[in-house]
């Protein structure tokens, strides 16, 4: 509130300048270290979700950078609160989201004596964050706030952390607000887009890959008719499969973890690859076997909004600097062949594509989740949204689910356990009217499975579905590929989760056969309320094509 003399609170004036860039949505774990500007949200219009662990709400923010394309917005204590949202920075680093992560700091005259909970977030998150800083003077948070929203937006997106001396925020200043954020797009120049053209028109085998940040419905859209123009076979990268309709008759899969071994042969094939987006990382590369490093053998065309970006791993013939969103839009004014030699080929992804998903392969036990998969491909709107955390549980998402438009997949590329529940809250806040669906492993969902009672607490009618197999299969399968036989470390026992739900105020069921999931799936919907589906599902079956029996019969034969 402002005094008669124009003046308000570091406080105040902080949570105005989010405010005045359009912010609707704050998560956050109270900390004293931050309370003045916990004060300045009482009467302001953001909604301010509780969270339950700092790694939560860092992750609901997280979600909501990705939705948006506009930095999501956290609020942590000092020292442990900090250092427990840090997954969250972690993966908008790697994903590629901007997240601003407003930290408590310890008062500016007790700095570098180690006062209670005292870090130097410069140090601690200075490899991690895009910009890690710390604000003196309250006269400065306009400035800083400003330049936070266009750090985290700007080139490859990320994550900048602000630390708030707790005096600093009591201070009285008159100040001016920030203007209103935008958002600033890099456009390819008219010379880049010509000599794509030609590129186009010599090629005999082209591919589109499609990745990265910064997308929007309107740039997928373009993106479609682009490749419908052309005639192009289209991919997305590792957990970005939103990006392009997986019902289209020119897609031809995801290039991630267990990829169909056909596209990773027609990638190698290709004498000319479109990369939009993506960095074409570890996941999708297939440890960076994909392509030769520096110099890809084929014709490599990189489009990145971080000018860092490119040439990076892989020297492009032709490098454009620009976001895909500018870039979708520039794709409208190039023209196609007359003649489009490569069709047969685009039909033949396709093909290949769909006899790779179509039907779910079989698996031991009486719980197929491939089945289910199917049968929410079927069952599930268009507009309905999937969330998962990471674990071989995803794998059968990948394969066997279809998404049909933008922003209805929220993964963490960066492969962080824990992410899927608090991913999933965070966009039923933004979304209270769209239908939310969370996959979630034994071991992933009780790294952050406190969340549950956050959805319990906001009322937010999610549904949670657990695949417990009672391990971490992820590691499971490498230790007995590695070292077959000798599990070490890896088992788990684990709580009745249908009962878990009930105890936090939501609904929960059991399914251990794959005919009953229709059912159960209908009743946690229909409940109203937040749900978890127990599944139990056979620890065999670790990936949709191989058992872990298996795994450890070929490992010892080669030993």
């Amino acid at each position: 509130m402002r005094s008669n003399d124009g003046s308000r609170t570091g406080g105040e004036i902080l949570v105005d300048q989010l405010v005045a860039h359009g912010v609707r949505h704050a998560f956050c774990v109270p900390g004293e270290s931050y309370l003045a500007a916990l004060d300045a949200f009482h009467d302001r219009s953001i909604e301010l979700t509780i969270c339950r662990q700092e790694g939560g709400a860092a992750m609901m923010a997280e979600a909501v950078g990705k939705a948006t394309g506009r930095p999501g917005i956290c609020f942590v204590t000092r020292g442990p609160g900090a250092t427990n949202a840090s997954p969250g920075i972690h993966i908008a680093r790697q994903d590629s989201t901007p997240l601003i992560v407003f930290v408590g700091q310890v008062a500016r005259d007790m700095r570098e004596r180690e006062a209670f909970q005292e870090l130097d977030y410069r140090a601690v998150f200075g490899t991690m964050a895009k910009w890690a800083t710390e604000i003196d003077d309250a006269a400065r948070i306009p400035e800083i706030v400003s330049r936070a929203f266009h750090v985290a937006t700007n080139g490859r997106p990320g994550p900048v952390v602000i630390a708030l001396p707790e005096d600093m925020l009591t201070d009285r200043a008159v100040v001016p607000d920030a203007p209103a954020f935008e958002p600033v797009e890099t456009w390819p120049g008219l010379t880049d887009m010509s000599r794509l053209q030609k590129m186009l028109w010599a090629a005999k085998k082209p591919v589109l890959i499609l990745g990265g940040s910064r997308w929007s419905e309107k740039a997928c859209a373009a993106t479609l008719r682009f490749a419908e123009r052309f005639d192009l076979p289209v991919m997305t990268t590792f957990r970005r499969q939103h990006l392009f309709d997986q019902t289209h008759r020119n897609y031809a899969g995801d290039v991630g973890i267990g990829a169909n071994p056909k596209l990773l042969a027609r990638i190698k094939d290709a004498d000319l690859v479109i990369l939009v987006g993506g960095r074409m990382g570890e996941m999708p590369s297939q440890s960076y076997t994909l392509f030769d490093i520096p110099s890809p053998q084929q014709t490599f065309v990189h489009v990145h909004p971080g000018s860092d970006e490119l040439g990076r791993v892989y020297r492009p013939a032709l490098a454009i600097n620009a976001s895909p969103t500018a870039f979708a839009a520039a794709l409208e004014g190039l023209q196609a062949p007359n003649e489009i030699a490569w069709s047969n080929a685009t039909r033949t992804a396709n093909a290949d594509y769909r006899a790779f998903t179509d039907k779910a392969t079989e698996m031991p036990g009486a719980v197929n989740l491939g089945e289910i998969m199917v049968w929410l491909r079927d069952n599930l709107s268009v507009d309905d949204i999937l969330c998962n955390g990471a674990g071989n549980y995803a794998g059968w998402i990948n394969r066997f689910y279809r998404f049909r438009k933008y922003n209805t997949f929220y993964g963490p590329t960066s492969g962080s356990m824990g992410y899927g529940v608090p991913a999933a809250i965070g966009i039923k806040r933004l979304h209270p009217e769209r239908n939310v669906v969370c996959f979630a492993g034994d071991g992933d969902f009780l790294m952050n499975g406190q969340e549950f009672m956050t959805a319990v607490q906001y009322e937010l009618p999610l549904v949670i579905v657990i695949v417990d197999n009672g391990m971490y299969g992820t590691i499971r399968m490498h230790q007995e590929r590695e070292y077959p036989g000798r599990v070490v470390a890896t088992t788990l026992k684990n709580p009745d989760f249908a009962g878990y739900a009930q105890v936090f105020g939501g609904f929960g069921i059991m399914v251990d056969r794959t005919e009953d999931f229709p059912k159960a799936f209908e009743e946690a919907q229909a409940s109203g309320q937040p749900a978890i589906i127990h599944l139990k599902v056979d620890p065999s079956g670790i990936t949709p094509t191989t058992t872990l029996e298996a795994i450890r019969a070929k490992s010892l034969q080669g030993k």
